[in-house]
Order: structure tokens, then C-alpha cells, then sequence
């Protein structure tokens, strides 16, 4: 179906290693089509008004590991053919090819980044991007996977690779959203297509300077107190990087408890609230978007951004939902 699209078109992906990895080999079978690429606005998981303007002038939209909201996509498919490669949870969107095989009731287990979902639909060899898509959305957790750990230590093998080596270049790329470089971000997927190895990822100087700053600025955020409320792990960030999944990540596998972080310090008007729970998460994701709000995840993990007057108000819920 890929094959047969015509005209020009447009690849809208998410910002992290997952999204970057999906962009790269969609754009890599894709080498003979005319096709550029852009994430929305950092934060955004959604499209703005000028942004579904822009690309409506297009002949075909691919949308590569983000749930974008269904009006975003129906308003896309006025005038362009629209394909979707994703796992995350959501509504099946009928009226255009949407290709995720966890909102159809398989596995997420067996189906844990869009990387291996579009290397999967691709029929392509077990790679290095398919696989870092993988370790970007579950970090060492992808260990207690039996089926990908052993995926993953035979590729390392058969490439002389560690598995620190894997996690560090998920780092190394996913620092460029965490400083809030869009440019860079939509260069990478280009970048891949050039490079020679593994080494072009761990020795690229400026994703290394990226790294070094986001490292000292999530131990500082890190060394902040830590609340407990009911078991609930709760902390209360300010910085203007993107580093909320990381240290709810960080606080909630090192703890094995509940974790809800609230950084204040993204956005002049809104503030980003990140939650890792063992309880389904889906229904307060629901009721996120019920209230208006751009909230999206998965099972256990829940991501919002919520005007800071309606900040405490949401919170109270995800806390009373969580004891």
C-alpha cells in the first residue's frame, strides 16, 4: 500500500527515538517518493491551526508513532491519503489505513515501539533502528520482555554490541527534544540514512554536549524533595527542559511505586503532569480528554498538559484514582 502512494508527501512523527527510528525506515523504503518530514510542536500531541493548514497542501500524510487526535486526522484526509503506524492507545480511526495492532487487542508485549510495528509491516530483517525505537519507549525494562531480550542480546552479539551501548545512543538522540531542538530533530531521521555505523550515533559531539547538560540538570531536579501521599510517589519540578518522563521514569523503577511529577517550568501558561502507575491508566487518560485537555499514554503511563488554574483539580483526581 506504501508503493502506491503519488504526489508529495508529508511524514509527521513523534520527537523521541521511537519517532525518529519509525521516520527513518519509513523514509528509507520510501527513497524514491517526494516526502518531507516534520514533528508537531514539541509538547503538542496534537496539530495547531496553522500547522493543519500547511499540510492540507499536501497529496499524502504518513503519521508515524503519535496518536493524533481523530478531528487532526479527519481534517487531513479531506485532501490527502492518510496512513498511521502506531501503538499507543486510542480510537481505531476507520476512515483512513490506521496500523496498530495494540488498539486491535494484540499484545502490547509483542508489539512495543512503532519502530518494530513499521519494521514489522516493512517484512524487514531485525535492525538497529527498529530496535532503538524499542529501547527508547522502555529503557533496561525491555530485560523483563523474555521474547525482545533475547531479539536483543542476539542482535548485540551479532553486531559487537553491549546493551549500555543501545541505551546510551537512545540518550544521545533523544537529548535533542530534551533541549528543545525541533531542527535537529527532524534532521536525524535524514541523518540515518547517511551514516556508516552504530559509532556515527555514540560519537556525534553535539547530541554528547546535549547529554552532558540534560545530566546535570535531571540530577539537580532529582535531588529535590520527594513526596509520599498513599503510597503515590509525588514531586514538583521547574525547568524549561524536557525531562518529565525521564525523572517519573527514574523515580518510579528505582522505587517500584506509583510515580506523578508536575513540571511548571515548560510553558508560560500550562504545566506538564507525567504519571507511571501498575493500575490501568486508561480511564484517567479518558477523563483527561473529557476535561479538555491534551492527555494521551498508554497502560501505565500517563502524559498531560494542563492549564496551570486546572493543575491542582486534575492532580486531586489522578491521586484519588491511584490509592
Amino acid at each position: 500500500m506504501l508503493e502506491e502512494l503519488q504526489g508529495n508527501g508529508l511524514l509527521i512523527h513523534h520527537w523521541d527515538t521511537d519517532g525518529v527510528c519509525s521516520a527513518y525506515l519509513l523514509l528509507k523504503h520510501l527513497s524514491n517518493k517526494d516526502i518531507k518530514n516534520k514533528t508537531p510542536g514539541l509538547g503538542n500531541y496534537f496539530l495547531t491551526e496553522n500547522e493543519l493548514t500547511e499540510y492540507q497542501a499536501f497529496d499524502f500524510v504518513i503519521i508515524a508513532d503519535m496518536a493524533l487526535p481523530k478531528e487532526n486526522i479527519l481534517t487531513l484526509a479531506k485532501n490527502a491519503k492518510v496512513m498511521i503506524f502506531d501503538h499507543h492507545l486510542g480510537p481505531v480511526i476507520k476512515e483512513v489505513f490506521h496500523h496498530n495492532p495494540v488498539i486491535k487487542g494484540e499484545d502490547p508485549n509483542k508489539y512495543p515501539s512503532a519502530s518494530w510495528i513499521i519494521n514489522d509491516y516493512l517484512k524487514n530483517p531485525v535492525n538497529l533502528f527498529a530496535i532503538l525505537g524499542v529501547l527508547g519507549d522502555h529503557e533496561k525494562r525491555i530485560q523483563n520482555n523474555s521474547l525482545f531480550s533475547k531479539i536483543i542480546n542476539d542482535f548485540c552479539k551479532e553486531n559487537n554490541l553491549t546493551f549500555d551501548d543501545l541505551l546510551n545512543m537512545v540518550f544521545l538522540i533523544d537529548s535533542n527534544y530534551k533541549i528543545g531542538d525541533k531542527v535537529e530533530i527532524e534532521n536525524i531521521p535524514h541523518l540515518f540514512l547517511k551514516i556508516k555505523d552504530h559509532n556515527d550515533i555514540l560519537n556525534n559531539s553535539k547530541w554528547n554536549k546535549n547529554l552532558t547538560l540534560l545530566n546535570d540538570e535531571i540530577s539537580k531536579q532529582l535531588e529535590k524533595p520527594t513526596e509520599e501521599i498513599d503510597g503515590l510517589l509525588f514531586k514538583k519540578i521547574h525547568t524549561q527542559y524536557s525531562i518529565i518522563s525521564t525523572i517519573t521514569r527514574k523515580i518510579a523503577w528505582e522505587s517500584g511505586k506509583n510515580t506523578l511529577v508536575i513540571n511548571t517550568g515548560f510553558f508560560d501558561d500550562m504545566d506538564e503532569i507525567y504519571v507511571r502507575s501498575s493500575k490501568n491508566l486508561e480511564p484517567m487518560i479518558q477523563r483527561g480528554k473529557l476535561l479538555g485537555y491534551r492527555c494521551g499514554g498508554k497502560k501505565e503511563v500517563l502524559g498531560s498538559i494542563v492549564p496551570k488554574e486546572q493543575t491542582d483539580s486534575f492532580v486531586q483526581e489522578l491521586i484519588d484514582y491511584l490509592k
